[in-house]
């Protein structure tokens, strides 16, 4: 199973990468930006005003929610949370580490915290999870911090 999830996920970072080529050299939101498929975290993010912040010295990890994850949620909770900067901005946080925490640096079990101030849960048996979030893009880097590409937006107990 272990295999099989490490193939999947080597796979899935082989593909992603060609989205991300010059990634490095970029930072993070220009990074999402070039990818195509963070176009609704982008939205966020500019309504948010953190673009300012996740374009700075960093460095950051993001774990950062595709289209479709964002697309998963209840009818109406995007556009609510767009209109709604500071509520937006508490999720968005959530998603976002101080420093650059490479898969490398993993391990089952671990807490995150934050830069909303609250810990994540990261698990690394049976496939690398965030707070129940699959990862299936690791280690993205750029020139700010590195991103990892999650399947579900994550949320804060309330």
């Amino acid at each position: 199973m272990l295999r099989r999830t490490f193939i999947a996920l080597t796979a899935t970072a082989a593909l992603t990468t060609s989205a991300f080529a010059d990634g490095h050299s970029k930072d993070i939101v220009d990074t999402a930006v070039e990818a195509g498929t963070f176009t609704t975290l982008v939205a966020a993010v500019q309504a948010a005003g953190l673009v300012d912040t996740l374009k700075g010295d960093g460095p950051f990890t993001v774990f950062a929610p595709t289209d479709e994850a964002f697309a998963a949620l209840p009818a109406g909770t995007v556009e609510g949370l767009l209109e709604d900067p500071e509520a937006l901005a508490a999720i968005l946080t959530y998603h976002v580490v101080a420093g650059k925490v490479m898969s490398t640096d993993l391990s089952n079990n671990m807490m995150a915290t934050t830069v909303n101030g609250a810990d994540v849960t990261i698990m690394t048996e049976g496939g690398v999870m965030v707070d129940g979030a699959n990862v299936v893009a690791a280690d993205i880097e750029a020139s700010n911090g590195v991103i990892h590409v999650i399947d579900a937006v994550i949320l804060p107990a309330s």
